[in-house]
């Protein structure tokens, strides 16, 4: 299979993939407290009807704001290119996380300019919590991969999934068990879930993403709305396929292709499950709160690093 056909379909897995995840975490929570809830694919309902419908535009805005979902969608897709989804050798593999993670902090940076550029209070605000949140999280999310990246002797991402498949016993150990919750914190907060931000609410005070994106309606929200749902989709693979990469296959023939998607469906499901009892059982944490919950991740991802110095 060539790079164009296998980035196309890794783009299809992803962008197609992304609304079925919310929908799907919609609905367990719901379950889990004992409410029917929507169907999964309720997102995909949505995302038609808004991409039916015509954006209304401020005049105070500038071209940044018009521009800023087509960016996101832009660089998400992009990102599925670089992240081993269906193969440890995706079309961009060889960039590694530093990619990975340009991507989501463009994404990060247009939005927050997008908030402010609205020139609403509650953007502004939306805006400098989620730059915050950002320069707290992006360290640790590199040093979480760099402590797998040691362990791997490569930087090369689909170099640490072979080489974790053709060991089983480094994931359970320690270090990489450490390095796996601090982006799994991370990735709460990249992904503006609970406890750091709570994508089911629209209360001012409270809002980080959904205060960035207030001002967006027609297609245009669909768009961020979209964007939003690819990262999550991302974050959860880099979590399944980098820290327990069992049935990623290293061959890009379609058969091999079909259990990596298959696999990497079941391992998303479990995440998700996880995710959905996570966010039940816990609360949204205070503003001041997050800084320390970040922090906590960022020692367990240079407790991580120190480990593999240690443990050798």
């Amino acid at each position: 299979m060539d790079a164009l056909t296998l980035s196309v379909l890794q783009a299809l897995v992803v962008g197609l993939g992304a609304p079925l995840l919310v929908g799907t975490l919609r609905t367990l929570k719901a379950r889990l407290v004992g409410r029917r809830g929507p169907s999964p694919w309720q997102p995909f309902l949505d995302l038609r009807k808004l991409l039916g419908k015509t954006p209304v535009v401020s005049e105070t805005t500038s071209w940044i704001f018009r521009a800023t979902p087509y960016v996101l969608v832009g660089a998400m897709l992009v990102a599925a290119l670089a992240a081993p989804v269906l193969t440890s050798r995706p079309p961009l593999a060889f960039a590694g996380i530093i990619l990975l993670m340009s991507l989501f902090l463009l994404g990060t940076f247009f939005l927050a300019l997008a908030g402010l550029d609205a020139g609403s209070a509650f953007g502004g605000m939306g805006s400098s919590r989620e730059v915050a949140v950002a320069a707290l999280a992006e360290p640790t999310v590199i040093l979480a991969v760099f402590a797998l990246a040691l362990r791997a002797n490569t930087t090369n991402l689909g170099g640490i999934v072979e080489r974790v498949s053709a060991e089983p016993l480094l994931a359970v150990n320690p270090a990489h068990l450490l390095a796996f919750a601090a982006f799994f914190i991370v990735m709460l907060a990249e992904t503006g879930r609970l406890p750091v931000d709570n994508p089911a609410t629209h209360l001012e005070l409270t809002m980080i993403h959904e205060a960035m994106v207030l001002e967006y309606s027609g297609r245009h929200l669909a768009l961020v709305e979209w964007a939003s749902a690819m990262k999550l989709l991302l974050f959860l693979t880099l979590l399944a396929n980098l820290f327990f990469p069992w049935g990623v296959p290293a061959d890009v023939e379609p058969p091999a292709m079909l259990l990596g998607l298959l696999a990497l469906a079941g391992k998303l499901v479990l995440l998700a499950v996880a995710l959905a009892a996570l966010e039940t059982a816990i609360a949204k944490l205070r503003l001041f709160r997050v800084p320390e919950l970040l922090s906590g991740s960022f020692a367990l991802a240079v407790l991580s690093v120190s480990a593999v110095f240690v443990l050798r």
